[in-house]
């Protein structure tokens, strides 16, 4: 008679929750400070539950069964979370792992038979290894995720447009500028205008280490795209270095105001708009109509 894998995991659940907690507890990799004991033996006992409740002898040698779906599912929710808090990927896959020493240690004790036990061994133990590698594989997802969406969130932190007086914007641009940033870069700026209703935008280029022809390229697309919107645009912080390698590429920006520094692009902006910077009676300086 066949041994029912099903009947000894069910009988036997509460016994392999607490081996497997003993186990992840006794691991000296474990990351109390991302996650309270509370929390791992809920996330423990709720897997144990679904599979204790899925598993059976039709299904054990088919990890794609839809039987499986709900374990799958609060692996994936698992992965997921851990990936979030910031967790390893050696972390995560441990914590399944560690669960096929609980289940073994079962088995050794409910099943006599040596050939009986070593099958189900064999068999439970690749169901578990697939499980293992679904979290994994949905722990990278999550990771992933986590890195676009700070690539995302930094991209915009280091493109602020400020704006640095009435109808004068300023946007420093610091690191490498390829295509996805440009983009951030003209949507940021463009929006700015239309809300600020801003004539003049200094594009700063002073934390920018290199210009090449790739780089300036991107530069004249969002000059273009500013003037589309009827505002003039100033290119600054063009250091003798850069202004050598536009030379030496053949790059054309007569046609662009280009100015030394951030400060030059200001005072251009201001004689632009007719603008004189006075000191008041208190001494604060103010920005007044010639």
């Amino acid at each position: 008679m066949p041994v029912d894998i099903s009947k000894i995991l069910r009988k036997q659940q509460s016994t392999i929750l607490e081996r497997w907690m003993t186990n992840q507890l006794a691991d000296a990799g474990l990351r109390d400070d991302l996650i309270s004991n509370e929390d791992l033996r809920a996330e423990s006992e709720e897997l144990i539950s679904a599979l204790t409740a899925a598993i059976n002898e039709r299904n054990i040698d088919n990890a794609e069964s839809s039987d499986f779906d709900m374990v799958l599912e609060i692996l994936g929710g698992i992965s997921i979370s851990r990936a979030r808090q910031g967790f390893s990927p050696k972390e995560t896959g441990l914590f399944v792992m560690s669960l096929k020493e609980g289940l073994f240690q079962i088995l050794q004790q409910e099943v006599k038979d040596a050939k009986d036990l070593y099958d189900l061994t064999i068999r439970l133990g690749r169901l578990i290894d697939h499980f293992s590698i679904a979290t994994f594989e949905t722990f990278i997802k999550g990771r992933e995720e986590v890195i676009l969406r700070q690539t995302d969130e930094m991209t915009e932190i280091s493109t602020p447009v400020i704006r640095v007086w009435d109808g004068i914007l300023a946007l420093p641009i610091i690191g490498t500028l390829d295509s996805a940033r440009t983009q951030v870069v003209m949507e940021s700026l463009l929006t700015e205008i239309v809300e600020t209703g801003s004539s003049v935008a200094i594009l700063d280029i002073s934390g920018v280490p290199t210009v090449d022809s790739l780089v300036a390229q991107h530069l004249l697309k969002t000059v273009s795209a500013t003037r589309l919107m009827g505002a003039e645009c100033i290119i600054s912080g063009i250091r003798p270095e850069i202004a050598q390698t536009i030379v030496h590429l053949g790059i054309d920006l007569s046609q662009i105001i280009t100015k030394a520094s951030l400060a030059s692009a200001l005072q251009y902006a201001f004689r632009s708009l007719k603008l004189e910077v006075r000191k008041s009676a208190d001494g604060s300086r103010i920005a007044v109509k010639n």
